[in-house]
């Protein structure tokens, strides 16, 4: 599988609609967090997986708008955690995938967040099948590994 995803992603991520598709998904996610209002008390927990006992999972079309901004692997990474988190901060906060963008820590917002996943995922599959895309739902650091060039030996 790990071929199979990387060509899928490389060749999205060379179409310019498939930036645009996702970019307007995420900019609907957008307005659905700024009506919501959740807290976010910077506490860089979405971003610690082993510490919290969760997982990021991606598609294809995410990495391929991922990779189209952020075509490498951050150095010193330890293969725990997210990659892109330092300080507690996402250091990739513009281009971060979807799960990313619906994540808070508030304990008000998990109904919310769970709903409105859940709509959101049926769209990005839909766009998957609108444009032609292969869909490959996968973790993220998986994903990264398959996908971005590291200089890296120890991921």
């Amino acid at each position: 599988m790990s071929s199979d995803l990387k060509q899928s992603v490389e060749a999205a991520a060379e179409r310019p609609e498939v930036h645009a598709a996702v970019a307007d998904l995420y900019t609907a996610v957008q307005r659905e967090i700024d009506a919501r209002k959740p807290l976010c008390v910077i506490s860089g927990k979405c971003c610690r997986f082993e510490d919290y006992g969760h997982r990021l999972f991606v598609t294809t079309l995410e990495l391929a708008a991922f990779i189209g901004a952020v075509p490498s692997m951050p150095t010193g990474w330890d293969g725990t955690g997210c990659p892109f988190q330092k300080n507690k901060l996402c250091s990739v906060h513009q281009a971060r995938p979807f799960g990313c963008r619906m994540f808070f820590c508030d304990p008000t917002s998990t109904e919310w967040q769970n709903q409105r996943y859940e709509r959101f995922h049926a769209d990005l599959k839909r766009l998957h099948e609108s444009l032609g895309v292969s869909y490959f739902y996968v973790e993220w650091r998986t994903a990264l590994r398959e996908c971005l060039s590291t200089n890296q030996d120890n991921l």
